[in-house]
């Protein structure tokens, strides 16, 4: 019986983004099929035997809270500065925003889609193991010489077999969801300088993801700093998401404590695995740079600023400690530091060792955000 393999996949929906003066939408679907988001609102738009429909699903006329929330300037912040709590974001299926499902489900659409043929891949795979086998075997005890149409229909399956694995191969390669997006002019060139600047601050010799930090009595403990934190040494980079294909790549931000972050153009996700994400639309972040003022008991990074010097024991207006004979100085140094919050729970907090870095892309990043507003 000649062997034979059929596989029919689902037409994985691309996501389309128009960014323009207007504003920015983000269609989702697939041709003669898609839903469309944008400030007027959601509609749906569909092609059906050359007769076209569209209608609107949703009114969003007025400005959503999101887009209201001002923008923070680059103020000196100092030790002070962080609340007494751990910093880490909400469960990751509570964040994901309403507006952004229809590409959570396509991510997860491509995930199990893979999943599905990687499967069927093995099992073929295996199928022409054993095809090949009962060929030889078919040699070895003589019956393949005696009947010649057992060799010739194992040669026929082994060929179906592997047309089958190269086909399979390839729709696993298919299997993403295709990300197209369209600048304005001025709105690309934001973007990029966005993309330029942040390429620049994965170069920082030190990037802490801060995951807590807790009130210190200055006094009683003889310190010049009144916060301490608990920090963890990450890293940054360009990078994508397996199920995602687009001209850009995100910027990774490593999570110490929690699902890594993925910023897109206009959404964040904040990854774990396949089955275990959200995505957020970028309007609702609320994104603040600023400096720390850090008393640095450790190795000073190479490219940080000392600003001013300190003591390990310290008087409470600043001046050493006698009563301490091993009294030295430590330096107080200027780091960069970015706070990512959304009303629906991401919460995450970096600190760098160059400050510039943090500043250039901080700047650049809040003009790009301004294009949301």
């Amino acid at each position: 019986m000649a062997w034979s393999y059929r596989k029919r996949i689902k037409v994985i929906p691309g996501v389309h983004l128009n960014f323009s003066k207007k504003g920015i939408s983000t269609s989702i679907g697939v041709k003669g099929a898609s839903i469309n988001f944008s400030k007027s609102g959601t509609t749906v738009s569909t092609t059906v035997l050359g007769f076209s429909n569209r209608y609107k699903i949703s009114n969003t006329q007025s400005r959503s809270k999101y887009n209201s929330t001002p923008s923070h300037p680059n103020v000196p912040i100092n030790e002070s500065y962080f609340p007494d709590e751990n910093i880490f974001s909400a469960d990751i299926h509570e964040i994901t925003s309403q507006n952004m499902q229809g590409i959570k489900e396509a991510i997860i659409l491509a995930g199990q889609q893979k999943n599905e043929l990687t499967s069927d891949l093995r099992k073929i795979i295996r199928t022409l193991s054993v095809t090949k086998t009962k060929k030889i075997l078919s040699y070895i005890f003589l019956y393949g010489f005696i009947n010649k149409d057992i060799p010739k229909n194992s040669d026929r399956d082994i060929k179906s077999q592997q047309e089958a694995i190269d086909q399979t191969r390839k729709m696993i390669e298919k299997c993403y969801v295709n990300l197209e997006i369209d600048f304005d002019h001025e709105i690309k060139r934001k973007f990029e300088k966005v993309y330029e600047t942040f390429q620049k601050l994965t170069a920082s010799r030190k990037i802490w993801d801060i995951t807590s930090a807790r009130f210190q009595d200055r006094v009683a403990m003889r310190s010049s700093a009144s916060t301490i934190v608990s920090r963890r040494e990450v890293h940054f980079s360009l990078k994508t998401l397996p199920y995602i294909k687009s001209d850009y790549q995100a910027l990774y931000m490593k999570n110490a404590n929690g699902a890594d972050i993925y910023i897109y153009p206009t959404f964040i996700v904040m990854y774990t695995n396949e089955n275990n994400f959200a995505i957020i639309g970028i309007n609702e972040l609320n994104f603040r740079q600023t400096y720390t003022r850090f008393t640095e008991t450790s190795t000073v990074p190479a490219d940080t600023k000392i600003i001013s010097k300190t003591w390990a024991k310290v008087n409470k207006n600043g001046t050493p400690d006698r009563r301490f004979k091993s009294n030295y100085q430590i330096p107080v140094v200027r780091y960069g530091n970015i706070r990512l919050t959304t009303q629906t729970g991401l919460h995450e907090e970096y600190e760098f060792s160059n400050y510039e870095l943090t500043e250039e892309f901080g700047k650049a990043f809040n003009e790009f955000q301004s294009e949301f507003r």
